[in-house]
């Protein structure tokens, strides 16, 4: 994500900015509703903002002659699903924008498609399929983020490839490069998001236990010891209750 200012021709840019709109507004919709019927919620909502925000704005060095940096999203979307996931990632980008010359208003909409929609739902997506598969929770945690991370950045090569195709081997030679040159630093980073948000969401069951079980992250259950157990899946709070 972070396209430059400018940089896809205006037809791209716009085609990406209407793609985007309908999952921002369903993901206004979803957080009203979030704010609305929890008001608890807030302080956790703006937590996964400010990770988003501080994580996708570090640049690190590469050895592309370039910068990458992680995304930040998968916890977010792990926490409180893919929709609010879109309005704090659009939230993010715009703020960066303005503020840290990071992308641009033009290749909004693009990189919104790429790290605050279509990155939350392959790792929510990844998340939700290895807890319902019995994997433990942080190893699902750590992959969600893994696939969020890396996904963003599938797409982003994409929406470049798309813009400028190759002049000889055109739109599929062209992603082959983008994708290899991203690959050389995102895959690291991938894998350096999954452990730091693993531990991020360690710190939170112990400090926030009864939000996460509100979320459907923890759920309840009593061994013959009267101890609580971790066996969520992340499907929300009814399937909690109907799990307990």
């Amino acid at each position: 994500m972070h396209i430059a200012e400018g940089y896809l021709p205006p037809v791209h840019a716009a085609a990406w900015g209407v793609a985007s709109a309908p999952f921002v507004v369903h993901g206004v919709r979803a957080l009203t509703r979030e704010v609305r019927s929890n008001p608890e919620s807030t302080l956790l909502l703006g937590a996964s903002g400010a990770f988003t925000f501080v994580l996708s704005a570090l640049k690190i060095p590469s050895v592309t002659g370039s910068c990458s940096h992680p995304t930040g999203t998968g916890l977010g979307a792990i926490l409180f699903r893919p929709p609010v996931m879109a309005v704090l990632g659009t939230i993010t980008l715009l703020f960066q924008a303005l503020l840290l010359a990071h992308g641009g208003l033009t290749t909004l909409g693009a990189n919104v498609f790429s790290m605050a929609i279509v990155g939350p739902w392959a790792g929510y997506g990844t998340y939700w399929l290895l807890r319902r598969s019995g994997v433990p929770l942080m190893v699902s945690v750590f992959f969600g983020a893994f696939v969020a991370d890396l996904s963003t950045y599938c797409v982003t090569s994409v929406q470049l490839a798309l813009a400028f195709p190759d002049p000889g081997s055109g739109v599929i030679g062209a992603l082959a490069k983008f994708g290899g040159i991203f690959a050389v630093t995102q895959l690291p980073l991938a894998v350096s998001e999954g452990l730091l948000t693993v531990l991020v969401m360690r710190l939170l069951t112990q400090s926030s236990k009864g939000e996460l079980t509100r979320l459907g992250i923890l759920l309840p259950g009593t061994r013959k010891t009267g101890t609580p157990t971790e066996t969520g899946t992340g499907t929300g709070t009814k399937t909690a209750e109907a799990s307990a």
